[in-house]
This record gives structure tokens, sequence and C-alpha cells, in this order.
């Protein structure tokens, strides 16, 4: 395939006429080729009409219709062999290794849910058959079902250029419960997404899809973001990044005429605490880890440690050398563009600067006269001070951390009780501490989406289990993830048919049951016909 700078809308690729730019080479400062394009406001609107007249034809299409075409799209991925690996490490500065994993892990999500929606699952149907001579009142026939939202905005993420963009998460969520997507690709690595677009625009032609099932759009956030999330037919917004951003949509889409969900995953320090057995027993293969998880991509994930908390002693004081001594082994990283670069220098800067913020270690110092390159730190704070400046719990995107250290129990659960929302808490500890950490759970179990004991939280695994989100402001719902096949349930909405005739019904709530999926008959979960279900119970 070749890299065109042209934007997808209603299945067809057309010149953006709101002007010109080209992607840069993080590692290098150096623009690529080809010239790229930015989509109007008229353009927009059009890809937003493809969708909206798409939206109706795409719900009515079957699972397993849905299963194919996600298949499909997992293979057209593939298909584009290294040349999007390429072009993802050109515009990203990562390796090889960690963009094949991308892709892998795209495709396993895709593939994941055609094999989750087939199973009729995430429909919840549940039907209470009537009931005519019940006394005093009779109960009608009701059955109960999820259907798709409509249309749906997918804005691709700075750190993913895969995994949360064009073909991630949102994406593949969406899709699967039968709305139309809208991604807003990143200007970052906007050449990735053009291939990955036309991956999947090869799976719509290749399914006989309407072509406003999906459309790739480029340009400022602020100005076609805002336009996709205000336009009356879109009816909800997925976002990864960082919280003035996830915030800004939120509000947008909160001030409609018809207010709109905003599912964001935004900022989290992931705090990590360390008790003071676990410390005793491998002070310096924690630390080692620790410094692995923090540097793992100069430190550019959404579940990167940035806070860790223990109790003073001396097995945290080898902690620390030993942290310092692996630190200073890493060297340089590169960032994702230009403005991450900035933000990092500046958020480690006023992390020095604050009273009581000493340096415990720090990354390779920057040498590269080109490309977007940062050096990795570690801070070091008392309790106290922490607990009385704010400011300190502030994420800095990138490879990062403060340490937090307390003089004794008491102390170590109010600095995690100061805490807000996060994606996820860890606890380094054996298990005898663990069972005897029932507030420190607690606490922690209030305020992260996940809950990992003697793991680091980078790596967020792909599967039916995962739970990627947490109370506000690490997402604006605490009660949905964007990974796992649980994630559809953000682009779903039940709807409950009465007295509805028996042969018009959709095929999922027909008592013949013709699809064979799992339901709940006058509250017994059964794969059974109707009949065969309410003689069974009798």
């Amino acid at each position: 395939m070749r890299i065109t700078g042209k934007q997808l809308i209603n299945g067809q690729w057309l010149a953006g006429e709101a002007g010109q730019y080209q992607a840069v080479n993080p590692a290098t400062g150096e623009e690529i080729a080809p010239l790229l394009s930015y989509a109007s406001k008229a353009q927009v609107a059009a890809a937003v009409a493809a969708a909206e007249a798409a939206a109706p034809l795409y719900a009515n299409t079957s699972a397993a219709q849905r299963a194919e075409f996600l298949q499909r799209c997992a293979e057209e991925v593939m298909a584009l062999g290294d040349e999007l690996i390429e072009r993802v490490m050109q515009e990203t500065g990562y390796p090889r290794g960690r963009v094949e994993g991308e892709r892998g892990r795209i495709c396993h999500q895709l593939r994941l849910f055609a094999s989750s929606i087939r199973t009729g699952d995430y429909l919840d149907i549940r039907i209470d058959t009537a009931l005519p001579e019940r006394q005093p009142l009779p109960r009608p026939d009701i059955r109960f079902m999820n259907q798709p939202l409509g249309p749906v905005v997918v804005f691709g993420a700075s750190n993913f250029p895969l995994a949360f963009s064009v073909a991630g998460g949102d994406t593949a969520a969406a899709l699967a419960a039968g709305c139309p997507v809208l991604v807003k690709g990143h200007n970052s690595h906007p050449g990735s997404c053009e291939l990955v677009a036309q991956a999947l625009d090869n799976a719509v032609k290749a399914c006989g899809l309407p072509a406003g099932v999906f459309s790739l759009l480029m340009g400022s956030g602020r100005e076609i973001g805002s336009e996709l999330v205000v336009a009356p037919a879109v009816k909800a917004v997925g976002f990864t990044g960082s919280l003035a951003g996830g915030m800004a949509l939120f509000k947008l889409a909160n001030n409609r005429p018809e207010p709109i969900p905003v599912f964001a995953e935004m900022g989290s320090v992931n705090p990590v605490v360390f008790l003071p057995q676990a410390l005793q027993q491998s002070a310096a293969a924690l630390a080692q880890g620790y410094v692995a998880s923090l540097t793992l991509g100069s430190g550019q994930f959404c579940v990167n440690p940035g806070v860790a908390v223990a109790i003073a002693g001396p097995e945290l004081d080898r902690f620390l050398q030993s942290a310092g001594e692996a630190l200073a082994k890493i060297p340089a990283g590169v960032m994702l563009n230009d403005n991450i670069a900035d933000a990092y220098d500046k958020g480690t800067a006023h992390l020095a600067a604050q009273a009581g913020v000493s340096l415990a270690g720090c990354g390779a110092s920057v040498t590269a006269e080109q490309g977007f390159y940062t050096q990795a730190k570690l801070f070091q704070v008392d309790a106290a001070t922490f607990l009385a400046n704010p400011h300190l719990q502030e994420e800095v995107f990138g490879h990062t951390s403060v340490v937090v250290v307390c003089d004794d129990q008491k102390q170590l659960l109010q600095v995690v009780s100061s805490l807000k929302g996060q994606l996820t808490g860890t606890i380094h500890c054996t298990e005898p501490e663990l069972a005897e950490q029932s507030k420190l759970v607690q606490l922690l179990r209030s305020k992260v989406g996940r809950l990992v004991i003697n793991n680091f939280p980078t790596g967020v695994e792909v599967c039916d289990a995962m739970m990627h989100g947490g109370p506000f402001p690490a997402a604006t719902d605490a009660r949905f993830t964007s990974v796992g096949t649980a994630s559809i349930a953000r682009f779903i909405r039940p709807i409950c048919f009465q007295n509805y005739p028996q042969a018009l019904l959709p095929q999922e709530l027909q008592d013949s049951n013709p699809l064979q999926i799992s339901r709940l008959v006058n509250g017994v979960r059964t794969t059974a016909a109707v009949e065969a279900a309410v003689a069974g119970a009798s």
C-alpha cells in the first residue's frame, strides 16, 4: 500500500481541504514524506452523515457477520506486513519488537471480540413470559436485550499508535457492538493511521458493509475533534490521553442539546506500595523491577508507576540505592513528539523545584543534538511534605517517579488515602503481610481499577477479565473498561420489547432461540427454547 495523506470518508480516499503537514521522526527530528492533509469541517460533516446513514444498516447485521468482519480486519492489518512496522518505527522511535507486539495485540483483540460476540453474552438477554392469569394484575410478555448506541467517535492516542488508535480497543469494541466508527487519528503517527485505515477499509468492502461503517479523519483535536463530538448524529466518544484533553471533550459532550457519554481514560500516577518484609527480602530485585517498569517505552504508558510509597528503614535505603544504580544505566529515551518532551522537561523541573524534594537517581544525560530525548529521573520526598503539597501528586508523563518515605504504617495509609482515582494500585508484600493489610487493600480498592500484587502495573493484558479504567480522574466513568471484551458495554444500551409479535421479534429474543445463545428466561439461565424452559421450570 502507499501512504497518500488523504482522509477516508464514506468509502472514498479524499485529499483534506484544510491544509497540509508532515509527520516527524522523534528520534531524529526529521520530517517524513509524504505531505499529509487535514480534513475540513465540511469533510467532517460528510463523514458523520455517512456514519449516520450506515448506523441502522450496520446495527441490523448479525453477530456472525460482525465477527467475520472483525476477523477480516485482523487479516488485513497483518497483510500490511513490514510496511506498517517500519512506518510506526519511523513515526514513534519505538523498537521493532515493541511495534510487532502492539500489532499482535490489536489483531488479538479484534479476534477476541469476534469470538466473544458470537456467544451473545454481551446482549444480556432477559425474557419474562406473560402471566395472563396473575392476580391482581396480569403480567405482559417482556423481553430485554442490548443494542448498539449508534455512531462512535474514537480519538487515537499518542503513546499507542496501534493498540489505542485506528483499530485499537475502542474501535474494536464499537464495531463489535454494531456501531459505525469515526476515528480522529493522532498527528504524531498519521502515516501509521492511514495504513491501518486502509486495511479496515478493505475489510469493509470485502464484507459488503455500508461505506460509512468506518472513517478516518486527520486534523487538530481542538477543531475537527470538537466538530465530531458536537455532531448530533454521534452517540458516544472513546478517548485515551491527558486529563485536560479528556475533560475538554467531556464538557463539550455534556453541553450538547443531547448530552452523550465520553469514555475517557486519562491521567494516573499508579501508586506502588512496598511493604517492609518484601523490601527486606528482595530490595535490590524490586528496585530493578521498578526501574524497568518506570522506564519502559521512556515511561510513556498510562500505567507507568509515577509514585512509590514505603516506610523508612534500612531496607528502603537499599531499595533507593539499587534503584539509583539501575537508573544510571538507562540511556536517554526518545519521546513521541516535541510537545511531550517539552512537557516532561517542564514537569520534572517543577518537581525538582518543590520544597523538600530531592533527586534520588537519574538516567544518562541527553546527548542527542536532534530528536526528542529526555532523561529518566527518580525523586524522593518525605510523607509529610507529600501530603501538604498537591502538586506532588500530578502526573508527569514519562519516565519519572516520586518515592514517598513514610514514618510508619499510619502515615503510609494517610498517603494512600490522599491519592485520587487511579488506573492501577500495586502492593509488593509477603503473603503474611498482605493478610494483615485489610485497610490498605480496601483503600486501594476504592481508588483503582486494577489491584496488582507482586507484579508491576505496566502491561495491560487483552482478555475477558481485564479492567482498564478507574475512579475519576483516571477515567470519566469508573464503571467501564477500555480494554478487554467487557469494554463493549460502553457502546450498547438496553431496549425492552413488551407484547411484541413473536414473528417480528429479533432472532435473539424469539421463543425458539434459533441462535442457541444463553438467555435468562423467567429467572433461569438457559439455552433452551422458551417453551422447554418454562416446562422445565414447572
